[in-house]
């Protein structure tokens, strides 16, 4: 089997290994370094629950190989917290009822970070269109739509 040597940065950790060709972003992240909040859902880029940070802006992991990933940053949903304080987004979301069984909060949470970084205020049509490339099958996203909305509020203005 073909290898890649990767060296990159996850959650603020530098990683020198070398993975199978062929290994997908997603299943190197939970497989390989054990970072299990990035959730294997569609496989196939629609659902959303495989969404991260790469260097800075949100892709879906399981869309890309890990090969790919070379000398580049990536935050998942384990590096949000500043230590033992959740991400404002993770607060909001716990407090506002923003998720029901969990499955898809991390990609929920990984695509409005990039919506809020390029736009702090959005309208709810905003956050909507912000969202359209993750899936719930739980909540009808009203209450996802308020998380990030009070998250966004929070983040603008203090607590």
């Amino acid at each position: 089997m073909s290898t890649h040597r990767i060296e990159c940065t996850v959650n603020g950790e530098t990683h020198s290994l070398d993975v199978p060709t062929g290994r997908l972003l997603s299943d190197f992240l939970r497989d390989d370094l054990h970072l299990t909040g990035t959730k294997r859902g569609c496989e196939t880029g629609v659902c959303g629950a495989c969404s991260i940070l790469l260097d800075g802006e949100v892709v879906k992991s399981c869309l890309m190989l890990a090969a790919q990933i070379d000398g580049r940053d990536i935050t998942t949903i384990e590096g949000l917290s500043r230590g033992d304080e959740p991400h404002p987004l993770q607060e909001s979301f716990m407090e506002c009822g923003g998720l029901q069984c969990g499955y898809c909060t991390p990609g929920m949470i990984m695509a409005s970070c990039d919506l809020l970084k390029n736009n702090p205020s959005p309208s709810v049509e905003e956050v909507q269109r912000g969202l359209s490339g993750n899936l719930c099958r739980c909540t009808g996203y009203t209450q996802i739509v308020e998380s990030i909305l009070h998250a966004a509020e929070e983040m603008n203005h203090g607590n």
